[in-house]
């Protein structure tokens, strides 16, 4: 029970790594908003899950890379909660195309949901914990490919780049408020946006030669890093930090 009483927010957390989280977050203790943008059956499930664990959970809908639908649904989650102590901001989308293939929509969809939108959700959270001289932390979800190129997702890791640049942004400037902002960059973890890769023997097998664990993870396989970056008894000297959990990946070099 790290996180008992705590009060958090999950962003993309009804389907893939952000449901583990926010779960396995509410197993520690924590109370968890999980915020979802089309999967609200699979976030109303998650809900119910958390409640059976005696936590308070609410799901709450909007797109994180709209500035309106995030202020709305902060709201929201900060209504029922009482407050937020802690931020996951984990919405994220992927789509694999050569760099001379992309649009610039698709470009732009990327970019906004994976960098725009943990800025937009990190400042609205923000504020509120400055306004109530609440000391929360803040832990981005972002990706070995932030620090290495992958064939077809240029715009995938130049976003996840940005991620692990503006959480170092976001730890220095709210540092004064007690506020930590940390990230962890995850390697190959099988969710829905890549579970039809991973079953094809080629994608998989490419994969699993430059990985020195040679293991694929699962959501659950962050949680521990997550719980650990949101306890202000645990890691309270940690902040600005990218925790890799990667089975190696990003040590073979690109």
């Amino acid at each position: 029970m790290r996180l008992e009483g705590q009060r958090t927010l999950v962003t993309g957390g009804s389907r893939g790594i952000g449901r583990g989280i926010a779960l396995g977050m509410a197993r520690q203790g924590a109370d968890v908003a999980v915020n979802f943008k089309t999967s609200r059956e699979d976030a109303e499930d998650a809900v119910r899950q958390m409640e059976e664990m005696g936590r308070r959970a609410i799901a709450v809908q909007g797109s994180t890379d709209s500035s309106s639908d995030v202020e709305r649904f902060v709201g929201e989650a900060y209504d029922f909660l009482g407050g937020i102590d802690i931020l996951v901001n984990n919405a994220g989308i992927l789509k694999r195309t050569a760099f001379l293939d992309i649009r610039e929509k698709e470009w732009d969809a990327i970019l906004d949901v994976n960098l725009k939108g943990y800025f937009l959700v990190g400042q609205a959270v923000g504020r509120r914990m400055v306004d109530t001289g609440t000391p929360g932390a803040i832990v981005n979800i972002s990706s070995a490919g932030q620090a290495v190129a992958a064939p077809n997702l240029t715009h995938y890791c130049v976003a996840k780049a940005g991620v692990d640049m503006l959480t170092k942004q976001m730890a220095l400037e709210l540092a004064p408020h007690k506020i930590r902002v940390n990230s962890i960059a995850p390697g190959l973890i099988e969710t829905d946006l890549n579970r039809a890769d991973i079953a094809r023997d080629d994608f998989r097998e490419r994969r699993l030669a430059r990985i020195p664990l040679k293991e694929i993870g699962v959501p659950e396989d962050l949680v521990g890093a997550v719980v650990f970056l949101a306890s202000n008894e645990e890691s309270r000297l940690v902040t600005g930090a990218s925790v890799f959990i990667d089975a190696g990946q990003t040590i073979w070099g690109a």
